[in-house]
């Protein structure tokens, strides 16, 4: 049963689950998987920090998201994935405002 998102175990509990499914996708799981290689939970921590400063106001994450991003080989439909899979994740597992 969804619940709200409180704290940083929920967003572990998100990124865990979403990246999870990321790294078996068809489409974007070989892109991911061919950058961040064996680099997966030092992935993970930066996005935990991500959302804990995004979602729950609570300032951990200093970097700037945008330069690694920027030279992807992603086109829309690798970003619409992204969305969907995120939006999956978010709206089986979570209920609420910040969902």
């Amino acid at each position: 049963m969804p619940t709200p998102i409180t704290n940083l175990d929920d967003i572990k509990l998100l990124v865990n689950t979403f990246y999870a499914k990321v790294q078996k996708d068809d489409l974007i799981g070989p892109i991911f998987n061919g950058i961040i290689q064996d680099r997966w939970e030092e992935h993970l921590g930066k996005m935990y920090t991500f959302w804990q400063t995004i979602l729950l106001d609570q300032h951990t994450y200093s970097g700037r998201p945008f330069p690694p991003h920027a030279g992807l080989p992603v086109q829309a439909e690798h970003f619409q994935r992204w969305m969907m899979l995120f939006t999956q994740t978010v709206d089986e597992l979570f209920e609420g405002e910040k969902a």
